[in-house]
């Protein structure tokens, strides 16, 4: 009997040690006495015996990555995404994900602050703070620069706050990154998206204004290129040189003759003379 008595002893002894694995630190967690949820042991890798009143948590200190989503195939089934204000009061939703880890030398430290575990600190303690911080910097913007030529800007701003906020606990935020694009209601999208085509529509309009303007300042200066040319042209002819142009082409008609008469001629017709003598 006390065989039996030892053997179960030791098999409900195995069954009751848990393991911290490779890359994790474990807060071992007393249940009861005076300091209940308060005294704790930090624990290393290996196996360890916890008792009935006592309870371990398990921290990694490896890169964590996690999504905010509404969808139900991300992250967890519900609705996890997050709803902020611009300036306007419009509501904006947008799905997020976060990269951290923990400094294995802060994991004490967070625990007795927030009595929470990675989870925990991943659903409540973050998220939080990531709403909260979309919301304090948000209201600043106006709803067309946090969805359009701001959104990088609204996300870096928020990043730094939460990095600023954790950081000296020991969580240490890597990152934070948009999932899709940021949702508005769709007669918002409609109106952004009319004001982005009317503005096109308007710079088209003036760049064809400007070429048109530029073609018709173009053919006024050609024409008044022309007319001065003309007038230049004209005022250098004088009777001198239409004399010495008419005996240019004189001489070069003799030159091209070779001597003959018109085999041809017309009844009563004379021959024609050059008049040389002039």
């Amino acid at each position: 009997m006390k065989k039996i008595l030892l053997g179960v002893l030791f098999i409900a002894t195995i069954l009751s040690c848990q393991r911290v694995p490779v890359g994790h630190v474990g807060i071992k967690v007393f249940l009861l006495g005076q300091q209940k949820g308060i005294d704790s042991i930090e624990l290393g890798v290996g196996r360890y015996y916890i008792g009935m009143n006592e309870e371990l948590y398990i921290f990694p200190t490896y890169q964590q990555n996690y999504v905010w989503t509404a969808g139900k195939d991300e992250g967890s089934s519900n609705d996890e995404s997050f709803t902020f204000q611009t300036s306007e009061g419009m509501s904006v939703n947008t799905d997020l994900g976060i990269e951290y880890h923990i400094n294995p030398t802060n994991v004490t430290a967070i625990f007795s602050k927030y009595r929470k575990g990675v989870e925990e600190l991943t659903d409540i303690v973050l998220r939080n703070a990531v709403r909260d911080a979309f919301n304090n910097t948000a209201s600043r913007y106006p709803v067309e620069y946090v969805y359009g030529e701001g959104k990088t800007d609204l996300l870096k701003e928020v990043l730094k706050q939460i990095q600023t906020r954790f950081s000296s606990q020991g969580i240490i935020v890597d990152n934070l990154y948009y999932i899709g694009s940021i949702r508005l209601p769709e007669n918002v999208v409609t109106a952004l998206n009319n004001k982005v085509q009317a503005i096109q529509d308007a710079d088209k309009a003036k760049n064809e204004l400007e070429k048109t303007k530029w073609e018709a300042e173009k053919t006024v200066v050609k024409a008044s290129a022309e007319a001065k040319a003309n007038q230049v042209l004209s005022s250098s002819i004088n009777n001198s040189l239409i004399e010495w142009r008419r005996i240019e082409l004189e001489e070069k008609a003799i030159d091209k003759w070779n001597g003959a008469l018109p085999g041809t001629m017309i009844p009563g017709g004379s021959l024609p003379f050059v008049n040389l003598a002039k």
